[in-house]
């Protein structure tokens, strides 16, 4: 697999170029090139996955704000107190699955239901898990709360999922008080290989670095898609102050995600097409939903402040550096999210609309300043908005951001904020329970608060996104969808797209998951239009 600078590649042809090697991008690259036959370029803008913090689980938010993230900030959230919410992106091999909080938590059956009626059986729940069976190599317990449990989990794929290496002792206690108020939780598997992250670089583009037919440029930013009546003929791309362009003969597999491939979309050409003549780019295919139709999975809880206990940040001596680098084990280990529970808010509803995630640590400011207090975070996270936001051009220019707004709690029915509500109220009874309290000495960031004035301070002033954002590409049987259930691009041909973008709704649970199976499953459906038509 070669790596590094790529120079301008006009002679050479490809059967695919992807863009974009993250949690889906990854999984395609590495599943074509398993054909000698067939010539896969991989484009991805950041680095290799070569930071040693990369790799060591609790030392993510640590690459926060780092040339492996795109770093992103939403515009003004109104109902956020007015705050730009900051976006982390993996942006390196692996992606996000690189800077994730490693949580292994595949969704409902009836999240892929949802699909199934939107985008046809193939993304139904009998494919979705039997296509998850088939990537993971599962070690850690099942447990009954994982309500995908029950379709059962594999043993011998690329992706590695294990348990805790060194759960936290209050994680401990979260979870008897959990089970005190009758909400059975969960520890968390995570995707690791003996306590090292194990990312779809490690998973995927690492066995595959030694196939000739593999052709990987990291440091290149896709800047446009290049079609020629209407057909995808290549990628023109940026590496450094070179650009270059990569010719495909087959198809080009846009996997840069929720953000950055709508953007590519619409920089090439496909997208609204007011909104394109806007900015002077030429109409390719006018297809209105590129960039609408984004969910997220927005958070708030509280912050603990702990006593008579060390938590994570204990990890981040000489002494635990060396306990980590020497056996795997200790707080560095840990993936921060130890454990986490489904509930609902009301019992009328057949299905989860809440999840809570603790964390054996203050996890303050977004991730973003360094707790200096040992303390704990429980956090309620709305599982299924119903506020929609989108991704438009801010610019022309491929390396400008996009502007996000995922317009969270903007349903005119203020569902969203009633739920969040209810569920950082589930957080302040949780730590109330006689298993945790003994444990604490106030709120570190709503001192003195509590009822009403607590929960309405944790959402407005502290919610934040849990890092799921989806949807600005959905797929669908209809018309109006941007791509049909094979992934095409409609409107144009010899381009799909393969990443969280083409969710047609957000799944209760987290997203890693998903992708790599959107992944892996646009792999298949290339290589069966390949058998089916050789010539290309």
């Amino acid at each position: 697999m070669a790596a590094g600078n790529a120079r301008t590649d006009t002679a050479s042809v490809y059967d695919y170029v992807v863009v974009g090697a993250g949690s889906a991008g990854a999984a395609v690259a590495a599943r074509l090139s398993e054909d000698p036959g067939c010539r896969v370029a991989l484009l991805e803008a950041g680095p290799a996955d070569r930071n040693p913090l990369i790799h060591i689980p609790a030392a993510f938010s640590e690459l926060f704000e780092t040339k492996v993230d795109w770093a992103y900030r939403t515009v003004q959230q109104p109902k956020l107190g007015g705050r730009r919410i900051y976006w982390p992106r993996g942006r390196m091999l692996g992606g996000s699955s690189s800077i994730n909080a490693m949580m292994w938590v595949r969704g409902f059956p009836a999240d892929y239901e949802e699909w199934a009626k939107a985008a046809g059986p193939a993304w139904g729940p009998d494919e979705v898990f039997a296509t998850l069976r088939r990537i993971e190599s599962f070690t850690a317990a099942a447990s009954a709360v994982d309500a995908s449990a029950s379709a059962g989990h594999g043993d011998s794929g690329p992706v590695h999922v294990e348990d805790q290496r060194s759960p936290h002792p209050l994680t401990s206690r979260f979870l008897e008080a959990c089970d005190v108020l009758g909400l059975p939780g969960v520890q968390t598997a995570v995707t690791q290989h003996d306590g090292r992250r194990w990312s779809t670089a490690d998973a995927y583009l690492k066995p595959a670095r030694h196939r000739p037919n593999l052709v990987v440029h990291t440091g290149a930013l896709a800047t446009r898609v290049v079609f020629h009546n209407q057909r995808a003929t290549g990628v023109r791309y940026l590496d450094g102050r070179r650009i270059g362009t990569l010719a495909v003969r087959r198809e080009v597999v846009l996997c840069g995600g929720t953000v950055n491939t709508p953007q590519l979309l619409m920089l090439s050409g496909v997208g609204p097409g007011d909104h394109l003549r806007q900015r002077g780019i030429a109409v390719v295919a006018d297809s209105p939903e590129v960039g609408r139709n984004l969910r997220d999975h927005l958070a708030a809880g509280i912050v603990v402040r702990v006593k008579d206990s060390k938590t994570l940040i204990s990890g981040r001596t000489p002494a635990g550096f060396a306990r980590y680098l020497a056996r795997r084990e200790g707080p560095l280990s840990s993936n921060v999210g130890e454990a986490y529970l489904f509930t609902r808010t009301d019992e009328a509803l057949e299905q989860p609309d809440l999840e809570v995630l603790f964390a054996p640590v203050a996890f303050l400011d977004e991730g973003l300043t360094r707790p200096k207090e040992h303390g704990y975070t429980i956090s309620a996270v709305l599982q299924k908005p119903l506020s929609q936001g989108s991704i438009t051009l801010a610019s022309i220019d491929p390396s400008a951001s996009p502007t996000i707004d995922p317009a969270y709690l903007s349903d005119p029915d203020g569902r969203d904020y009633e739920t969040l509500i209810r569920g950082v109220a589930l957080c302040e009874k949780i730590a109330a329970t006689p298993q945790l309290a003994p444990y604490g000495d106030g709120y570190m960031l709503l001192p003195g608060m509590s009822g009403e004035e607590l929960y309405e301070t944790s959402v407005r002033r502290y919610a934040q996104t849990l890092y799921h954002p989806v949807g600005t590409c959905r797929m669908g049987l209809d018309a109006g969808s941007v791509v049909d259930p094979a992934l095409r691009v409609r409107g144009v041909e010899g381009l799909r797209v393969a990443d969280a973008s083409v969710m047609p709704s957000i799944i209760r649970g987290h997203t890693n998951a998903p992708s790599i199976v959107i992944g892996e499953k646009a792999a298949d459906l290339l290589k069966d239009d390949r058998r089916a038509n050789p010539g290309g």
